[in-house]
């Protein structure tokens, strides 16, 4: 297959924190291929122009991990043609949902009350371990779909962090990337124009004040301290990163090396 190798990243408007996952190095000394994995936040306000770049990747399968509550926030994603779309939600829309709109509609003392002393980090770090450990099916689904055929894939939630961001390392780790290189490309989230817009209601100056921002930081940050929480906790419930993939996931020797081809130079 030829190596698609993008000179740029593209600019686009109405999608946020899209990148192709190509170029990371595995233990063994390969690469991911570039053009057959992606990432990005979710494609409900792509413009005409993103649409049509995205077109252009040939893809074959989109995988939304947005729950319900998500889609009905932002919208659908955008419809391209011949294009399979799969909602597989790794979180459920009642799980949070007094929480995230205290964090949109919530005042100082509210958002204090949730959100301050390590609070907000200790929620991401719960909903990372929570994640791995009970979503083995949605994220065996996407391995097993990968292995098959369903390349090229983009992998997407709201923001294209948390819920996109362990689905991508759970591939880059059955594909046997460096860990390095997987906590590199989850920290890429971190660039400004990747961000996740929080919307918040009232006026901006008392919605968007500097301690307000300060609080909700955590929430919308990709730390090193929340993988590393998810990879602990695949160490603690399945001792190794091959158990987890094989009893886990599901996913043998014979779909790793499948995966493996269809991912890897």
């Amino acid at each position: 297959m030829p190596q698609h190798v993008p000179s740029t990243e593209p600019e686009l408007a109405g999608v946020r924190n899209f990148r192709d996952v190509g170029g990371l190095p595995t233990v063994d000394g390969r690469r991911v291929r570039y053009g057959v994995l992606f990432r990005s936040g979710h494609l409900a306000h792509a413009t005409d122009k993103d649409a049509e770049f995205l077109a252009s990747l040939g893809l074959h399968t989109i995988f939304d991990f947005r729950n319900a509550a998500d889609q009905k926030l932002e919208g659908p994603d955008v419809a391209l043609s011949g294009v399979r779309n799969v909602n597989l939600p790794l979180s459920d829309p009642a799980d949070g949902a007094e929480f995230w709109k205290m964090v949109r509609d919530g005042n100082l003392d509210q958002l204090r009350g949730i959100l301050a002393d390590g609070k907000a980090a200790n929620r991401m770090i719960t909903s990372y371990r929570k994640i791995v450990r009970e979503r083995t099916a949605e994220h065996s689904r996407v391995l097993h779909a990968l292995a098959e055929d369903s390349v090229p894939a983009l992998m997407h939630c709201a923001a294209g962090k948390d819920r996109a961001g362990l689905s991508i390392a759970v591939t880059l780790l059955a594909l046997g990337v460096e860990r390095e290189a997987i906590l590199t490309d989850y920290l890429e989230s971190n660039a400004k124009h990747r961000r996740y817009k929080v919307r918040r209601s009232g006026s901006a100056e008392s919605a968007y004040t500097p301690e307000v921002m300060e609080l909700l930081s955590p929430l919308f940050e990709a730390r090193a301290e929340y993988l590393a929480a998810a990879f602990e906790t695949v160490e603690e419930t399945w001792g190794t990163v091959d158990v987890y993939l094989e009893q886990g996931l599901g996913l043998g020797p014979e779909h790793r090396e499948r995966l493996r081809e269809r991912l890897l130079d």
